[in-house]
């Protein structure tokens, strides 16, 4: 039987809300013939998905909740509320699949320990609540597992775990196969055949769904079954004990919400809340979306506009948002630059964001972009701000175009004074992206710099250039000299101050520092990364190089360079690292912030005079600076030398390599920073961009 006359409502734990308009669900246009999406629709955005090699980010459950009431509707839209979420309350949703029933008891704290005891491993623990002759029977579950060989492995981890098992269970897999109990014109009616069916030792749940009509409709599941056989046993099962219960494998061919008590949203104080769990091949149904936004607690607690949707993609739950496009800049423009900037560098990162997104297409099949840096940074509601807003609203359907086409206007944070070439990131090239100057990206400097300074005992750091001094005295070989200007100044290892790394020594007043260099701070435009041993560099090497690695690296040095100064070809004992495209190299040598760098080894020099003399000078070689001309002109406790450039470095002890380099990120388009000091030079957004894009037109569409 199928009646709408009752929507259903958080299974009675909630309450009766207000019902809120289901939302129709958008689509991310795309014209044929093209991958471009057009400008005005919603963009779908995976927050949760497994999609294989492009994307994974999974997640066991998601908590959902929200200021105010929302609805969960089908994917459709159109139809009748399924359930309503009163304003302020929580709700979980899971997929339905297979998982390992671990245990059942009466004891919530009992229940409660055992999960925080798995809740540190890969089987995530799912707390449930059922009621069998009027008294509440935990159950704890670890899952969902993508398949049955992965549950059959979890099976065998949880049973190895050390768990306090009352007598006379064993953990067991569970699957996806149901019974159904049929459908009933009340919730009321529903219950009673639950609790029937509990009554007999049987676990059954209500079940959500729409009928033909758009209307919803209950029905009652009974059963987790893993397989054919199983399911038959449990039908014979409940026939024996309730003859008078008709049941039916229609549940195989139905796509709806299986709605459970979870207690386990919080292990250290007992409650419920509904927990709406996702079945059926290819369904989908959205948590529709109101003014406030839908918090996503398990992605920090953001809060999203539009739409989630909320399905089942290869084992895992997926959910995507569904945003308006300009609301979603909204997001991704507050993320990407701060709201303090001026009005024309938001506009330019608008346009440029709006241009990117559009040209994505369905590159991720279920969604055309991600919520993370691998498309653009989007983290919802709280990083929207008034002037952000103002930004996008002036440049709306506002894209950057070459040819015909959409331009994927990518950008990043700093390109340390000059874009990158294609060929300097990937290996190709382009029209539209050619190495441009940013002198303006040294906005993004730190007002302090710092002194890179040789202390008496030998030992090289950096002090913040407000606690040192410079005495006015020189060594022999004209550098300066500097003594502190307070009591115990720490000497850094990098120019910047590391919570997690000790100072290499410290300066007072009255003691003299001998000055190597003066450097800005350790941050997006510049950069001192290392030391890293051998051992370092050729763990993170691994995987990256497709030649095989040396057994231990003697020397590493850039030995080709593009356009813009840009390493494409690194050497270690003189064998190319061959990587597939040229920025791997950033990931390759533990994570650099850019390609833009020179690689100094702590252990030697080669220095090269100013006669054309070359000298190699190592930690184990007499103390001294060495001038220009190759002479020794003075005496230290430490290694100095001096090149051809007249610029002292400090040879330590050791083989390591110290990475300097500018820049922040792949380095091609458009440089944030280098935008906001254009728009503090007074450029408007559209001479910015066309600075940074070559050969392009902003059109509004």
């Amino acid at each position: 039987m199928k009646h709408g006359r009752r929507k259903f409502s958080a299974l009675k734990v909630l309450g009766r809300g207000m019902l809120v308009s289901a939302l129709a669900a958008g689509s991310f246009l795309i014209p044929a013939g093209s991958s471009e999406a057009a400008p005005g629709a919603t963009i779908r955005v995976a927050l949760y998905a497994d999609i294989g090699s492009k994307y994974k980010s999974t997640v066991a459950a998601a908590t959902l909740q929200s200021d105010q009431s929302f609805n969960l509707v089908t994917s459709q839209g159109g139809g009748a509320p399924l359930a309503t979420v009163p304003a302020k309350s929580s709700i979980r949703v899971s997929l339905d699949g297979f998982r390992v029933k671990v245990l059942e008891t009466p004891s919530w704290q009992a229940a409660a320990d055992a999960a925080k005891k798995l809740q540190s491993t890969s089987d995530k623990p799912q707390l449930f609540v059922v009621t069998r002759n009027g008294s509440s029977l935990y159950q704890l579950y670890t899952g969902v597992y993508a398949s049955e060989n992965a549950a059959k492995d979890g099976l065998s981890r949880v049973t190895k775990a050390g768990l306090s098992i009352p007598p006379g269970q064993t953990p067991a897999m569970t699957g996806t196969k149901h019974l159904s109990a049929g459908s009933f014109a009340t919730q009321d009616e529903a219950d009673a055949v639950i609790v029937s069916l509990a009554a007999a030792g049987f676990d059954a749940w209500p079940v959500l769904s729409s009928a033909q009509d758009g209307s919803s409709q209950v029905e009652v599941w009974v059963g987790e079954a893993v397989n054919d056989t199983s399911l038959a046993a449990l039908a014979a099962a409940v026939n024996v004990a309730l003859p008078q219960i008709t049941l039916s494998t229609s549940a195989v061919s139905t796509a709806g919400l299986i709605v459970r008590s979870d207690a386990g949203l919080d292990l250290t104080n007992a409650g419920q809340v509904p927990h709406y769990v996702v079945y059926g091949s290819g369904a989908k149904f959205l948590a529709a979306g109101n003014d406030a936004g839908i918090q996503l607690v398990e992605r920090s607690k953001r809060v999203y506009r539009g739409n989630l949707e909320l399905s089942g993609l290869n084992g895992s739950l997926a959910v995507i948002n569904e945003v308006s496009l300009e609301q979603y800049l909204y997001a991704v423009v507050g993320g990407e630059v701060s709201s303090s900037w001026p009005e024309e560098a938001l506009k330019a990162q608008a346009v440029a964001a709006r241009s990117y997104a559009l040209a994505q297409g369905n590159k991720f099949d279920v969604a055309n972009v991600v919520d993370t840096t691998l498309s653009q940074v989007y983290n919802g509601i709280g990083a929207e701000a008034p002037a952000i807003t103002k930004a996008v609203d002036a440049t709306a359907g506002e894209v950057l175009k070459s040819g015909a086409q959409i331009v994927e206007a990518l950008f990043s944070s700093n390109s340390g004074g000059v874009t990158a070439d294609p060929s300097e990131v990937w290996g190709n090239g382009s029209d539209v992206f050619v190495s441009v100057p940013s002198k303006e990206d040294v906005a993004s400097v730190a007002s302090k710099q710092w002194y890179y300074v040789l202390l008496p005992n030998g030992t090289a750091g950096y002090a913040r250039e407000d606690n040192i001094k410079l005495t006015g005295s020189k060594t022999a070989a004209g550098l300066d000299l500097a003594t502190a200007t307070t009591k115990d100044v720490n000497i850094r290892p990098l120019p910047i101050i590391q919570s997690d790394a000790n100072p290499v020594g410290k300066l007072n007043p009255g003691d003299n520092a001998v000055v190597l260099d003066k450097v800005y701070e350790s941050g997006s435009y510049s950069w001192v990364k290392g030391p890293y041993s051998s051992a370092d560099l050729l763990k993170s090497l691994q995987g990256k190089t497709s030649n095989a690695l040396p057994s231990s690296i003697i020397s590493l040095q850039v030995t080709q360079r593009g356009p813009s100064g840009r390493a494409t070809e690194v050497k270690a004992n003189g064998e190319i690292l061959k990587v597939k495209y040229p920025d791997l190299f950033r990931s390759a040598f533990n994570g650099l912030p850019s390609t833009l760098f020179d690689i100094v080894p702590t252990g030697s020099y080669t220095v090269l005079g100013a006669d054309g003399s070359v000298s190699t000078v190592g930690s184990g070689s007499n103390a001294g600076v060495l001038s220009a001309n190759g002479k020794v002109t003075s005496s230290a406790t430490g290694t100095v030398v001096m090149g051809g450039d007249a610029k002292a470095r400090v040879v330590t002890g050791g083989s390591g390599f110290l990475f300097i380099g500018q820049g922040f990120g792949h380095g091609m388009g458009m440089s944030q920073w280098g935008v906001k000091g254009m728009a503090d030079s007074g450029y408007d957004y559209k001479q910015i961009l066309q600075h940074y894009y070559r050969n392009v037109t902003i059109v509004k569409e």
